[in-house]
């Protein structure tokens, strides 16, 4: 058995007549190797883990997660492995380290990192945890350099005139945001105009009150950055139904450029998250066992459209 395996394997030794004969018997037999067993065998796994941390198990429905499983689908299936969606609930970080001891998971992809999740990961499994947004000592991370993104969309609404400039930020309990909340206060003190921050939580429904409070809190803002399209479609919702013009009153401007951005009366001004090569290049890293630094960022491009 051991010597039908290494002739099988391009890798393995075995002399040129054995192979031979081991491919001519495999022919005959109608034989082909078995995915999972092969993984089972050589301790690689059957399939790499997309893992999304959340209060509930309805984050699983987010259109980011969507993207980032679809493109983890598209690497593993080069590899012959397949793909399982879980959600880590964020009273139970302990979760992800339960999955690492799994000997059939080959690799976790984890979206939505935390630091008390990423302190679960044990040293043991450095190699087959990749991050999406923050990363630890083991665990490496890419992500969006939604900094510099936020950067180019707040002087975007800075040279079109406008100045006061409010926020719907992402959800406190996300590491990764901070770096767009960093960026955009920077931003604003650059300019001299005040900080007005409200907390968002990337869903439309929240951009929608979100924005209902901007027009209570400071009926002056003329213009509203979202981080999330979702959020940004939600307010320029609340915008139209309050009668507000948009972008002759107030702008709009998100962040993803999702499909829905395109579709948006007037269409909506983003600045792109490019996740199809964020995960294409976490998923590469974990199976094909290279390594990586510990922060790998990727550029956003500025999409200026209708809403600005």
């Amino acid at each position: 058995m051991a010597t039908a395996s290494r002739a099988l394997s391009p890798r393995g030794s075995a002399s040129d007549s054995t192979r031979l004969r081991v491919a001519a018997a495999a022919s005959e037999l109608g034989y082909t190797p078995n995915p999972a067993a092969r993984a089972l065998a050589t301790r690689t796994g059957t399939r790499i883990a997309v893992v999304v941390g959340g209060h509930t198990a309805h984050v699983l429905n987010d259109p980011y997660v969507a993207r980032v499983t679809a493109a983890t689908a598209s690497v593993a299936a080069s590899r012959e492995v397949g793909v399982s969606l879980h959600w880590l609930p964020l009273h139970d970080p302990a979760e992800l380290g339960r999955l690492t001891e799994s000997r059939d998971v080959g690799g976790i992809i984890l979206v939505n990192p935390t630091e008390p999740a990423l302190a679960t990961v044990p040293r043991s499994a450095r190699g087959r945890v990749a991050a999406i947004g923050i990363g630890s000592r083991i665990v490496p991370s890419f992500d969006v350099d939604n900094a510099t993104g936020t950067t180019n969309v707040l002087e975007h609404l800075l040279v079109t005139g406008r100045r006061r400039i409010a926020m719907i930020t992402g959800p406190a309990w996300l590491p990764c945001t901070r770096r767009a909340l960093t960026a955009y206060q920077r931003a604003t003190e650059a300019a001299g105009t005040p900080p007005r921050l409200i907390p968002g939580d990337f869903t439309a429904t929240r951009g929608h009150h979100a924005a209902t409070e901007i027009l209570t809190r400071w009926p002056d803002t003329d213009a509203i950055f979202a981080l999330g399209d979702l959020s940004a479609l939600g307010a320029l919702d609340a915008l139209r139904t309050s009668g507000v013009n948009v972008p002759g009153d107030i702008a709009i401007a998100g962040f993803d450029d999702l499909p829905y951005a395109t579709l948006s009366h007037p269409p909506l001004t983003t600045t792109t998250n490019p996740i199809e090569s964020i995960t294409t290049a976490a998923a590469t890293t974990l199976l094909d066992r290279q390594t990586a630094p510990p922060l790998t960022l990727h550029p956003s491009t500025l999409i200026v459209r209708a809403t600005t």
